[in-house]
Formats: C-alpha cells, structure tokens, sequence
C-alpha cells in the first residue's frame, strides 16, 4: 500500500461510513416482505450487501482499535501509574500496527467496492483470425467460462449463439453470467485470446494460431440506466438460418434499433416472443451501459480511477499453447498450467490481475 496522508485517509473514513450506513439499510431491506417477494431484487441487494460487507466489518474494527490507541496515549500521557505506562507503551505498536492493516484493507475495498456491487455481466465471444479453428477455438473459450461459473456457482445464460456450420464451432456468442462478484472477476478477461495449435482438420500436423475476442460489458439494473422506449424501434420478424432463410413461420425473432446511438440488437435464441424482447432489452441496456462507461471513462482526468478495462479486442491478453501445456498470460507475464485452465480454473489468474489492478488504482489516489 502506497504512503497514505492525514486528508486521504480523511477522506476515506467519511466515504466508509457512507457506505456502513448504506450497508445497513440494504439489512433493513432485505427483511421487508415486500423486498423479499421480489427474487431478481433480493439478488440485486444480496450483491450490493456482499459487496458493502468486508468493509463495514473493518470500520467496525477500525473505531474499535482507535479508540484503544486512544486510551493507551492517555494512559501514557497521565504520568499517574508508571507500570501502568509501560504496558499500554509496550501495547501501542501492536494496537497501531494493525490499525494500519485495517486502513491497507479498507482502502484496497473502496477502490473495488464499484466493481463488486456489481452481479451481472454480459460476455461477447467472437471466433477471430484462423477460419474454422477459430470457431471451435471461440467455442472451447465460451466452455471455460461456462466451467469458471460452474465452479463459483453463478448463473451462466446464453443469450444469442451463432454456430459455425459443419464445424461444430461458435462464429459469436452472448451470455448472461450473474452471481456475486461476475464483475470484478470477469472485468479483465477481456482482450484477444490467442491459441497456438495443431487443429483437428490439419493433416500434416502443423501448428496453427487461432484467435477468440471476448468483450465483457456489466449488466446494470434498470434504475441505473433509462432508455426512452421512443427512442427504440422494435420490430418483430421470423427467426432466421445462417444463410439468411426463415427457420419457422411464427414471429418470434425481435430486433431493437437505439436511433440516438445506432446501437442495433437481435435476439432469437427463443421461441417464445417475450422472451425474445426481455432478453433484446437487457443486451441493449447492456451496450448503451458499456459505451457510456467507456465514455466517461475517456473525459476522466489521468488521476481519476479508471471503471473498467480499455475492452481492447485488439489487446492480446492471453495465449493458449498446447505445445507446452500452458496458458501465458501476457499482463501477468506468469505461466499456468493448460490443462486446468481451459477446465474452468481461472481463480489464480484471476486473483493475480485483480490484485495488479487493485495496486494500480491505490497508486493513482
């Protein structure tokens, strides 16, 4: 943790106990009936909770520990029992010393708490460079998250899937993936995720580079973000095959078009029409979400903490060699084992790029 002064951590103590006090209202909330009859809500503040939880649980201990150090000072400062001094002497660096750790802690959550508080993301796998491997490579990518959520217990919802015909392959995907903390641990997942290997159709036994970009856009709840549904077109049409021909009769498929940002979205993943436009909403939420994140991203100030990673497609993040058996990641610059990777355990990867991202932001304070 970088040299903290006197204003900073000022300023840090009156943001925690905005946030105490915010945690405890969630408490109240998610004892009220009425709170409790809505699912999608108590997951919402179930998640903002969570989130708050670690950090209101420091301030606790920090006004605990302060006021110690405060009394010991006291009792060091009367000069009435001199055995009596020398113990609270000999206690106070231990008391401050953990003082300290508790500040590191709590700093560390307050650059973050934004990221965890939210639950929902929606991921973009698009098959890159590399023709009918790079389909089935973005499909095998689309798997290892889908093991990753397995693992943590989120929900993993496909969205909208374009296969890749005959291949077996994903020429693009979106998924929900919701749970605690989808956010924070997925944030930086994306980039271009490049393989090295010898695909399944090659015959001489070569080893080829493929490519899979993966977009990650967080998913906000709707009292975040308004959309004037005048400024939507929505139209319902048949759903359609890769080449373009109806695939059945019914009307199901539907397509929403932002006019104020040319956004455009299809979603026919279903055959039910409702479902279809609930799931239209939430993707266009989430890329009006994303685009604005972006932009107010950009007229920040250099010191501002950033809210989310560049989203770069072009940024190659990850490289993926079958040869050797190991996954590189280039921002880590640290080699993990292949095998377990691509089985869903990116926990380690995960942890290293948050911890670099949590040290970059403390840095920028």
């Amino acid at each position: 943790m970088p040299e903290t002064d006197a204003k900073v951590i000022e300023t840090l103590l009156a943001k925690v106990e905005q946030m105490a006090a915010e945690r405890a209202r969630l408490a109240e909330q998610l004892a009220d009936p009425e709170v409790l009859a809505d699912h999608r809500r108590v997951r919402d503040i179930s998640i903002r909770k969570a989130a708050l939880d670690p950090i209101a649980g420091d301030y606790d201990r920090y006004r605990v520990l302060h006021k110690e150090s405060h009394d010991l000072k006291a009792v060091m400062a009367s000069g009435e029992d001199a055995e009596l001094a020398e113990l609270a002497r000999e206690e106070l660096p231990r008391i401050e010393s953990e003082t300290g750790a508790v500040l590191a802690r709590m700093l560390s959550s307050l650059v973050n708490a934004a990221d965890q508080s939210i639950g929902s993301v929606m991921l973009e796998i698009r098959a890159g460079v590399g023709g009918d491997e790079a389909a089935l490579w973005a499909a095998d990518v689309m798997a290892m998250y889908q093991k990753y959520a397995a693992g943590r217990g989120w929900r993993f919802e496909p969205m909208e899937i374009t296969t890749e015909g005959g291949v077996g392959g994903i020429r693009s995907a979106v998924v929900s993936v919701s749970g605690d903390g989808a956010w924070s641990e997925l944030a930086q997942e994306a980039g271009t995720h490049c393989v090295k290997r010898v695909p399944a159709t090659e015959a001489h036994g070569r080893v080829h580079t493929s490519t899979a970009t993966v977009a990650v856009m967080p998913e906000p709840r709707e009292i975040e973000l308004t959309i004037n549904p005048e400024d939507v077109d929505e139209i319902i049409t048949t759903a359609q095959g890769p080449g373009g021909q109806n695939v059945n009769k019914v009307s199901t498929a539907v397509r929403l078009l932002h006019k104020p940002s040319g956004i455009e979205v299809r979603m026919q993943e279903t055959k039910s029409q409702s479902q279809n436009r609930e799931k239209a909403w939430r993707l266009l939420r989430a890329r009006l979400y994303e685009r604005e994140l972006v932009k107010r991203r950009a007229e920040e100030s250099a010191q501002r903490l950033a809210q989310i990673g560049s989203g770069d497609r072009s940024e190659r993040i990850r490289t993926y060699r079958y040869k050797e058996g190991q996954a590189v990641d280039h921002r880590l610059e640290r080699a993990f084992g292949l095998e377990s990777v691509l089985a869903g355990d990116l926990a380690p990867i995960v942890k290293g790029l948050q911890e670099r991202e949590t040290s970059r932001r403390l840095a920028a304070m």
